[in-house]
């Protein structure tokens, strides 16, 4: 397992309450040795004007994953922080409805910095977009 502490569906959802995480409808649905899995509905909140999927809400399920992902790899949560330095989405292909899964997973988990690699696929396990996203830490002053 590589996380520094297990993450618990409970209190993932408890941090991201009354946040764009929540707005958006992204629920964290699994925790596994070496991944996270979370769900986004494609509807009102999520579509862009011509009733697909925004691709910015894509980067924001990945920013999600990726963002939790890095916060349970600190050794402490309340004198460090994670920021993050970039964010790519690669869109592949286009969802009018239902929900999107997104799986992160590490691609360099460094003492400072880390890479993350977020696969958005649809109820049929397609591959929609390919994201991948830098994070660094940082102590809290």
């Amino acid at each position: 397992m590589i996380w520094k502490t297990k993450p618990s569906l409970d209190v993932i959802k408890q941090i991201n309450t009354n946040t764009m995480v929540d707005h958006l409808g992204i629920e964290f649905t699994e925790v596994g040795d070496d991944y996270l899995i979370a769900k986004m509905p494609v509807d009102h909140r999520t579509k862009q004007p011509m009733g697909l999927l925004h691709g910015g809400a894509s980067a924001a399920l990945a920013e999600t994953l990726g963002s939790i992902a890095s916060f349970v790899m600190l050794d402490d949560p309340l004198s460090q922080s994670i920021v993050g330095l970039e964010i790519n989405a690669n869109h592949i292909k286009s969802a009018t409805s239902g929900w999107v899964y997104g799986k992160v997973t590490p691609v360099k988990i460094g003492r400072t910095i880390q890479v993350w690699q977020i696969d958005i696929t649809n109820e049929d396990q397609v591959l929609l977009c390919r994201s991948r996203l830098t994070t660094m830490l940082i102590t809290r002053k």
